[in-house]
């Protein structure tokens, strides 16, 4: 299949999402356009005057807080996913100090290994409760938030593979940048998903939720409906200081640029009803989350009798 892959390949004109400055949001109008229609835009100008969260930043707040670190591998984006065994959090972690996570960073070894510390709950630490959060998202008008702020940190070049959440999402941009592909549901087929068969035999180790392909090296021969989706892909650039509203069932896939560390926080929401009933990539996705109910009941049964229950479960539960 390697050979196949079209390394030099550039997508013809990809779309643009657009953008929103903070003076021209009113909260009825961004649930109007934006949140009921479910359309991703880019907004700037909610987080004037918050500090650079950089690791000097993060080490003073969350230094001593132990987080979940997954380790993806440089080669894993040379594979077919085809022979991934896990994908996004289902893949292996363990838990260390923010600040030795930081250490990791600064001395090279979390962009050798892909180290990444992603989708962490900030809950119960001094970040939780950021004003700046606050005002961003009364600014927007969301409300109906489906879990706490969500830490994603790690070294440029880390790559969150194609995949979509069936939950609507704002990603905040806070330091470095972030260059995000999205597709819109309609593609769903078009992007080749794995089948939500794989639940039954990987459980939430192998979603449903991913594709098969990747966007920039595409395999046209084993993949052949992807070309129908390049008239429908969207490129954003999003800078520290915008917020990206993603759509349930919107395709994405984020790739931290640049050098150094690179940090964003998202929150889910949920779906307005509407476009929740009637989207099937969301149905799929909670089909999926069924089928692997007894991976997930044998999981909660072997943790109970191990040594270290309390990192095991926290594991399971931050995979859930």
């Amino acid at each position: 299949m390697q050979e196949t892959l079209s390394t030099a390949f550039q997508p013809e004109s990809p779309l643009s999402v657009p953008r929103l400055q903070a003076h021209e949001i009113h909260p009825e109008a961004f649930l109007q356009t934006y949140v009921i229609p479910g359309r991703p835009v880019v907004i700037s100008g909610l987080l004037d005057g918050e500090p650079n969260w950089d690791l000097d930043f993060l080490i003073q707040h969350l230094g001593d807080r132990t987080f979940p670190v997954r380790k993806y591998g440089r080669d894993r984006y040379q594979q077919d996913k085809r022979d991934w065994q896990d994908m996004g959090s289902g893949v292996a972690l363990r838990s260390m100090p923010f600040a030795e996570y930081a250490d990791l960073i600064r001395s090279g070894e979390a962009y050798e290994q892909d180290l990444y510390l992603g989708r962490c709950g900030l809950g119960g630490t001094p970040l939780a409760d950021a004003p700046v959060f606050q005002k961003s998202e009364a600014v927007l008008g969301l409300k109906g938030s489906m879990t706490p702020l969500n830490l994603w940190c790690g070294p440029a070049g880390h790559t969150s593979c194609l995949h979509y959440d069936p939950l609507d999402g704002t990603l905040t941009q806070l330091y470095g940048t972030k260059h995000i592909i999205l597709f819109p549901p309609s593609q769903l087929y078009n992007l080749h998903p794995f089948s939500v068969w794989n639940h039954l035999i990987y459980g939430l180790r192998r979603r449903a939720v991913y594709s098969q392909v990747y966007p920039d090296r595409p395999d046209f021969e084993a993949f052949p409906r992807y070309r129908k989706a390049l008239a429908q892909r969207y490129d954003v650039m999003l800078h520290a200081g915008e917020i990206l509203f993603i759509p349930s069932c919107w395709w994405h896939e984020v790739t931290s640029i640049g050098t150094g560390m690179v940090c964003s926080v998202n929150r889910w929401w949920n779906v307005p009803l509407g476009r929740s009933l009637r989207t099937w990539s969301k149905w799929r996705a909670h089909i999926g989350s069924l089928l692997a109910l007894p991976h997930i009941a044998w999981d909660l049964l072997s943790v109970l009798p191990a040594t270290a229950r309390k990192h095991k479960l926290k594991a399971l539960i931050q995979r859930l």
